[in-house]
Order: structure tokens, then sequence, then C-alpha cells
């Protein structure tokens, strides 16, 4: 990675431009907004232009130099410049994109600021490399990552269970039943979606679209297949139920 304010003059890029043709490696032009180029900032001020005009620069540099194999990126940790910042690069240039929100900060508000910002930008395909930024221990951007992939339906296979926010209706443990048949299927790496849902008076509705799923009843709850009820079976063999029915899905 070249970041264009600290990389010096065009001698220093073409040094690494040899040493990367040499090694068969791509380089990722990464802008940093706390390291934003001087005229970049003059012409456009602190901006998502300025980013990106950073970026496309320094894209065109390198291909001057006669290199192509290029990543981009253009980060800052204002969610709104970044995103902005990212469109314009996507309607600018064919070469891959690594997302991120740099300097997100730790805890919940880094990862908000990494799912609305890097979020936002697969949803309307844009990207293809992503890094979620969390202060502290790197495994959490791992996971955090994972989750990420996963809520933007890019990555696809496991077992996601949908369940209902609760309310008044709500006749089973609506929390304790999906925590126990997501941990139940963490192994599975195939597609499959199971909706728990607290009650029939929209349960069979909001889960016809799934896989498997119960809707609650007082004393026994409706097992639905593909938006059909198949069954009902007492509240204390839900669990057993659903589980069956994944085993029998073949999905192990």
């Amino acid at each position: 990675r070249i970041n264009p304010s600290n990389i010096g003059s065009e001698g220093a890029v073409k040094e690494v431009v040899a040493a990367a043709k040499d090694h068969g490696i791509p380089i990722r032009v990464g802008v940093n907004g706390g390291s934003l180029e001087k005229d970049s900032v003059e012409k456009y001020g602190f901006t998502a232009k300025a980013l990106a005009d950073s970026a496309l620069r320094n894209v065109a540099l390198l291909e001057k130099l006669g290199f192509e194999d290029i990543v981009v990126s253009a980060k800052c940790s204002d969610v709104k410049m970044n995103a902005e910042a990212y469109r314009i690069l996507s309607s600018s240039t064919d070469y891959p994109l690594h997302l991120g929100v740099t300097e997100a900060g730790g805890g919940d508000l880094a990862l908000a600021k990494s799912y609305a910002g890097i979020g936002a930008l697969l949803l309307d395909g844009i990207g293809d490399t992503i890094r979620v930024s969390i202060t502290g221990d790197p495994v959490q951007e791992v996971y955090a990552g994972d989750l990420l992939l996963k809520a933007t339906g890019i990555r696809r296979e496991f077992v996601e269970v949908i369940s209902c926010p609760t309310c008044a209706r709500t006749e089973i443990d609506v929390a304790s039943l999906a925590d126990k048949i997501k941990k139940a299927t963490a192994h599975i790496k195939k597609r499959f979606t199971v909706a728990v849902m607290g009650c029939v008076v929209n349960g069979i509705g909001e889960g016809k679209h799934a896989d498997i799923g119960v809707a609650g009843g007082k004393e026994r709850s409706a097992i639905i297949k593909h938006g059909e009820v198949v069954k009902t079976v007492p509240n204390d063999r839900i669990l057993e139920e659903l589980l069956h029915e994944i085993k029998e899905a073949h999905l192990d």
C-alpha cells in the first residue's frame, strides 16, 4: 500500500512499482483523511472530493509508470464523507475498491460506523474487499466483517435465524429459542432460514419465506415449512421439532 501523502517523490513511487512488478503483487493506493495531500485539500477543502481526487491522481501516476495491478481506498473517520468518496471513486474508476471507515474507534459506535459506512456501499454493489476498523483485538474486526457480509447477503452459506422483536401478543420465549437454534446450527455452511415468531397473528405471514419456522401459540405452536402450516406441537417441543426439521434437510 502507498499513502499518497507520505510516499514522497515520483522517484519513490517508481521504486515501489519496480519492486511490486518483480514480486508480482498489486499496489493499493490508500488515501487516508488523516494525512490527505495538501494540494487536494487546497482545491476541494477537507471533503469527499479531496479524498477521491488524491486517490485518482495517484492511480494515474501508477498507470503512467506502466503499472495497472491496482486497488484503491479512500478512508476517513466521517461516515458520510467516507461513503461519498467511495461513490465518486466507483463512478470514476474500474479498479477494485477496498472499503473501510478508518479510525472508527472502539466498542459499539465503531461497529455502527462500519456497518453504516461499509454496508450502505455494499448494498449498492460498490466495493471488492473490506476492513472493519475497531480499536483493540483485531479478531473483533474479522468477526464483525463476517457479520456484515452475512447481513448484506454477500456471504449466504449459513443458517439465518429470523425472529420477531416480540410484543404483547408473544406466546413463546422467542429470544431463547432463536439463540439456541443459532448455536445449534453454527457449524452448518449451507444456506437455510429459520423463522421464530412469537404469535400466529402475524407470525405465519412473516415467516412464510423461511425454509422452516414456528409461530407461537398459547399452548401449541404452528410449525411452518415454506409458508405452509404443516403441524402444531406443544410449546415445550418447539426446539426439538425445529432441530429435527433442520436435520432432515440434510445440511450437514
